[in-house]
């Protein structure tokens, strides 16, 4: 009888069968690594700004304060971004013709806000509240990372669901004394956990349980 298949015929076909059954398996595995990839989550991406402001510069070697700018950080869901008059406060004084400064002296001259892009940016379905945070005791590098040593501002932290799920369902390693909330240096002293149990005591944070519901930040 004339061999129809050729000896590794067999072979092949458990290969194809194997990589069939494999594939969607590995398309969800790949699409889920994309999803929490850089290139998804934007972590560490560099968004060129109309002026190349450098935290390095104003926080880490100026010891300006977060609040200085960013003045509803403990009364609204928005940090907020200072005016332009807020930067003149110094720059009327002080390199008040560099060139890179142009687009704020125009800015102050035709009374128009300087057009900032957005570098930490959530979805409109999750709802985030600065105030809350702060007033619970998060400080702003735990979120935003060390920017006293960015010269360009970027995104520190993944900012996905299963980043602050980690946090909400167990608050205790994240929380400090309000006065420590703006120091941009701290970190979690050897006590922490013993120390985040009392903050959460006395902050009246809720049970991760409730902090893990999704009408926390789906509203």
């Amino acid at each position: 009888m004339v061999q129809i298949f050729r000896p590794g015929a067999d072979t092949i076909a458990r290969l194809l069968m194997v990589s069939v059954a494999a594939f969607p398996v590995l398309a969800v595995g790949l699409t889920y690594r994309l999803w929490a990839s850089p290139y998804a989550t934007q972590q560490n991406v560099v968004r060129e700004q109309p002026v190349p402001f450098s935290h390095q510069h104003h926080v880490g070697g100026l010891g300006i304060a977060c609040r200085y700018c960013h003045t509803s950080v403990e009364t609204a869901r928005f940090a907020g971004l200072p005016p332009t008059h807020t930067c003149m406060s110094c720059h009327s004084q002080i390199w008040t013709n560099a060139e890179m400064l142009a687009p704020v002296r125009g800015s102050l001259a035709t009374n128009t806000p300087i057009h900032w892009r957005r570098v930490h940016t959530l979805p409109d379905y999750v709802y985030f509240d600065h105030s809350v945070h702060i007033a619970k005791g998060v400080g702003c590098s735990t979120c935003h990372g060390a920017v006293q040593s960015m010269p360009l501002m970027r995104q520190a932290a993944p900012l996905t669901m299963s980043w602050c799920l980690d946090c909400h369902r167990n608050p205790e390693r994240n929380l400090r004394s309000r006065e420590e909330v703006y120091d941009m240096t701290w970190t979690p002293p050897p006590d922490q956990e013993t120390r985040g149990k009392v903050l959460k005591a006395q902050y009246h944070i809720q049970s991760a349980d409730r902090l893990s519901e999704c009408s926390i930040c789906h509203r």
